[in-house]
């Protein structure tokens, strides 16, 4: 089968979504599928890798580093050439926003489709535009609605990875499933820990963006400084955030490393780390949580999103994603034996292989096409596969 892989907001330094498709192409071709990446860039380019061919066409900057293809007809294009001489072909999108004329392309040609929900559209509008979102919800709500809603008749399948996720389309006629994510479970790894006297290690590993959070950590530190706690912090990431949290964070013990493109380097110093910090209000998954978690290392969380569904009993905290909140759960996770909320970590983690979030999608993939499917499998709030 060939799969079509579409993705905006793709760059070499994205965090989530990079992984998620880089992941599952990579599951797809070792399973002997063909598998085809399009992707936004600064110019055109088209070249093999091991997990298949991935092509970049020219996208328009829109800030933080990220690239969107403007226009739908160069993609439209290339899908016309991809179905030639395709008895089984199905594409994967991963964007709400100019790749949607993809699902109508597929629909016209009884070729299947499954859009990637990888955000609630409401919660990124709140946490990138919270002044827009508060003055205006009584219009944006609706019309995020109305959006959502629009997507049901352009794709087949709309995934989402949480129950969180789900609620974004609760009561509309959308054909969901939920498919959660999945953790390299042999590159993040327990390593020997040493958690005997000395600061507590703390660690933040994400985009340093107002919507992941991450003052709030910064300003957890200053509320442990308060405590008389002592604790350091290692920061991996970068973003627009950048230069303001260097500065919030200027007399305190708090270490910028800058984005870490090696992920066996980023597992060491996760695996180092006594509690990580995941603070986003407006998570859907959480694959920083997991990949914390598999290297035996606790989580501190927001109490909303996704992320809580992630937890499990001595594994982390759910707690208001405010200084105070994560500071209070950095203390009592650190109350807790260490050999025992190591081990619970990297249990719940277990439970979340990449090979269940392939195996999954490829079953979505290899359903009939539109034209066999009209009417079924369609349901108010859709329905889900099994969460671990």
């Amino acid at each position: 089968m060939r799969i079509v892989q579409l993705a905006n907001f793709y760059s070499p330094t994205s965090g989530g979504l990079r992984t998620v498709v880089d992941t599952l192409g990579r599951g797809y071709a070792a399973l002997g599928h063909e598998r085809i990446l399009v992707v936004p860039g600064q110019h055109a380019d088209r070249r093999r890798t091991e997990s298949g061919l991935v092509i970049t066409v020219p996208g328009v900057p829109v800030g933080g580093g990220y690239r969107v293809m403007p226009r739908s007809r160069a993609v439209l294009k290339l899908l016309d050439a991809f179905a030639v001489g395709r008895s089984k072909m199905s594409v994967e999108v991963s964007d709400k926003t100019t790749l949607l004329a993809a699902g109508e392309w597929a629909r016209a040609r009884g070729v299947g489709t499954v859009l990637f929900s990888h955000e609630r559209l409401d919660r990124w509008i709140a946490a990138r535009l919270p002044r827009l979102w508060k003055g205006g919800a009584a219009v944006l709500a609706p019309a995020v609605r109305s959006w959502n809603q629009g997507l049901a008749t352009k794709f087949d399948t709309v995934v989402v990875t949480s129950g969180y996720a789900e609620r974004e389309f609760a009561g509309l006629d959308v054909a969901l499933r939920r498919v959660p994510l999945g953790v390299d479970l042999a590159t993040f790894r327990p390593a020997p820990h040493d958690s005997g006297p000395g600061p507590a290690r703390l660690v933040y590993a994400g985009r340093l963006s107002p919507e992941k959070n991450p003052a709030a950590v910064i300003g957890a530190m200053r509320v442990l400084a308060g405590t008389g706690k002592p604790a350091c912090l290692d920061v991996y990431g970068d973003g627009p955030a950048l230069t303001t949290l260097r500065k919030q964070a200027r007399d305190l013990p708090v270490t910028f490393h800058g984005h870490v493109g090696d992920r066996r380097e980023l597992a060491g110093a996760l695996s180092r780390a006594d509690v990580a910090f995941a603070p986003s209000v407006a998570e859907t998954f959480g694959l920083s949580i997991l990949e914390a978690m598999a290297c035996g290392t606790p989580v501190v969380t927001s109490a909303n999103g996704g992320a809580p569904e992630l937890l499990a009993p001595g594994a982390g905290v759910a707690v208001p994603a405010t200084p105070d909140g994560l500071a209070a759960g950095v203390i009592d996770i650190l109350s807790w034996p260490a050999a025992r909320r190591r081990r619970a970590a990297r249990r719940r983690a277990e439970q979340f292989p990449w090979s269940n979030t392939i195996t999954a999608m490829l079953d979505l993939h290899a359903s009939p096409g539109p034209s066999s499917r009209t009417g079924r499998g369609r349901g108010r709030g859709g329905t889900a596969t099994a969460i671990p």
